[in-house]
Formats: C-alpha cells, structure tokens, sequence
C-alpha cells in the first residue's frame, strides 16, 4: 500500500508516542474498559514502539520489549475505522522482522479472541487461558522454523 508507512521509535520520541498513547487510550481504556493505570504500566521507557500511518495519520499501534523471559510483543491496537485492512498484520510482520533472527524466546499474551490471528505467523498457545486486566488471554510462543 503507497499510503501506509511503519514507524520505529523510543518512548523519548514524544510526539511519535503521544500518538501510540491516544491509539492505545482509545481502544484499551475506552473501548476495552482496562483501567488506565494498568495500561500504562511503566514499561514504555524499555520498549520499542512502532507506529502505522495511513495517508500521513497514526492508526495503529505495537511495542516489543526485553523482559526476563525473553521479548515480549504488546499493546497491538488499530483505530475501529481502521480495523479489517490488514495494519495489525503488518506491525507484526515488521515486529518479528527486527527481531528476528534473535535467539531469545519470543512471546505474547493473546486475548482471547486474536489467537487464530497470531497462529498463522508461528505461535503456539502454550498452557490454559488466563485473566489480564479482567480480559481473557492465553500466553502465546513463536515456534522458529528449522532450518
């Protein structure tokens, strides 16, 4: 698409991440009703954000971080208008792209309902569905590919 561009960032960038911030207000705190404290949990400054632009306008969002376990993929959200035209496929495509090859375990916490949209790109459920922020999720593993 000519018209869409993906953005990578540090949370010192502050006009790239107030617009993350409002994407992830929007659908998180507003639309998904998770406390706004719990959304923002202190762990942008260690991540690597990114930002999807249509026609020049933030609509998406994601970020990638080092935790303990490994690099944790997180708070994908697209604006409602821009759902169903392929943007959160992309910021996964180029999440795993910079991250990748890395030999750190890669995973994320799926709600419920997006675990058929991660499988397709590698990752497995691994163990039973749990709560998070009163949302149903279930921790999901990318499985690498042998060569």
């Amino acid at each position: 698409m000519d018209n869409v561009e993906i953005k990578s960032f540090e949370m010192t960038d502050v006009i790239q991440f107030s617009k993350a911030m409002n994407i992830r207000t929007q659908v998180f705190v507003h639309e998904q009703k998770v406390d706004e404290f719990l959304e923002f949990d202190g762990y942008d400054k260690y991540a690597r954000h990114y930002l999807l632009y249509e026609d020049d306008k933030a609509v998406a969002t994601a970020r990638c971080r080092n935790t303990e376990e490994g690099i944790k993929l997180e708070r994908f959200a697209v604006y409602k208008d821009f759902r169903g035209k392929g943007y959160g496929k992309m910021l996964l495509e180029i999440l795993l792209k910079d991250i990748l090859p890395t030999p750190k375990l890669i995973y994320l916490h799926a709600q419920s309902y997006a675990v058929s949209f991660y499988k397709p790109y590698g990752f497995d459920v691994i163990g039973k569905m749990f709560l998070e922020v009163d949302i149903e999720h279930y921790m999901m593993i990318y499985k690498r590919k042998k060569s």
